[in-house]
């Protein structure tokens, strides 16, 4: 058997779909199903039960038991090609980052552009989306690092870092009545219209965890997916939301948005730096978690004030 069999395989496992797989390996659907019938041959297996014409697929008995032993084995092929990589030390390489919607926008491109500046060589590219995504990415290996908020670890999973701290707070238009207030009473959210994150953004994970942790009452008024949509909703009056201090910082400083806190509540979470437990870190993956060490905003530096 060849390494690429098991690559078609792992991914027709992960999608559970002949199309869905050539997609994302970049093939064809008629090469994925030659690959895998070259392979069951091979074992003497069938791997997959197939299911009428759009080659949705579930994965055998036989192919659960062969799937942890196709990931060892791609595993360790790409544990030795990192290794070699790491013998160039970091004048050349790569590194692929997949960061959830708030550490992505706002925080990390000042720690990309310091980490190449400092390593022009290594070739760095950052994906953007939101938790569960990114999660899932690094779940499937797609990923070297993931960097996400108020992340639980899941299996398949290893947290290296958990050291960025974040404070989500209540931002509200600067006519709004309380926008003159510090902070306002818990019970007093329940009559404002709340915008939310959609579903898997840590963001909205973590704040409705607090809310309901301290018996607060909220009244969702509608999902939007991306916190500049939060931003230009609660600029036009449409409710209030609760968004990451690093995300307002701009409109906080000019007047655009004010920022306050629930009193007694306060809603904080760590921007942890995840990656496959499988996977070898690689010297440029290592190297970029200094870089981001020294160079994110200590808390104290950017929640000094949330006027």
């Amino acid at each position: 058997m060849t390494l690429r069999q098991l690559e078609v395989f792992l991914a027709v496992a992960r999608e559970k779909s002949f199309s869905l797989a050539a997609k994302k390996i970049h093939s064809s659907q008629p090469t994925l199903s030659e690959h895998i019938s070259e392979l069951e041959s091979e074992l003497g297996k069938q791997l997959f039960f197939r299911h009428g014409r759009r080659r949705v697929v579930t994965v055998t008995e036989a192919g659960r038991v062969f799937e942890q032993f196709a990931e060892r084995a791609v595993s360790a092929v790409e544990g030795a090609r990192q290794a070699l990589a790491d013998l160039d030390g970091l004048a050349h390489g790569s590194l692929l980052i997949g960061a959830s919607t708030t550490p992505g926008l706002y925080v990390l491109p000042r720690i990309v552009a310091a980490f190449r500046t400092k390593y022009p060589g290594v070739d760095v590219k950052l994906q953007i989306a939101n938790s569960q995504i990114i999660e899932g990415r690094v779940r499937e290996r797609e990923l070297d690092l993931g960097i996400v908020g108020g992340h639980a670890i899941r299996p398949g999973q290893e947290c290296l870092a958990a050291g960025m701290l974040d404070e989500l707070v209540l931002i509200v238009p600067p006519e709004h009545a309380w926008a003159r207030r510090r902070d306002i009473a818990p019970e007093s959210l329940a009559d404002e219209p709340l915008l939310v994150r959609e579903e898997g953004s840590a963001t909205r994970s973590v704040t409705e965890r607090a809310l309901q942790g301290a018996g607060v009452k909220f009244r969702m008024a509608m999902e939007l997916d991306h916190p500049e949509a939060i931003k230009q909703g609660v600029m036009a009056g449409l409710g209030v939301a609760f968004v990451s201090l690093f995300a307002v910082r701009g409109e906080t400083a000019t007047g655009r948005l004010r920022a306050l806190r629930l009193r007694g509540v306060r809603i904080q979470r760590h921007f942890h730096v995840i990656h496959h437990e499988a996977r070898r870190v690689t010297a440029s993956a290592r190297a970029f978690m200094e870089v981001l060490k020294q160079t994110a905003l200590p808390q104290r530096d950017q929640s000094t004030s949330t006027r």
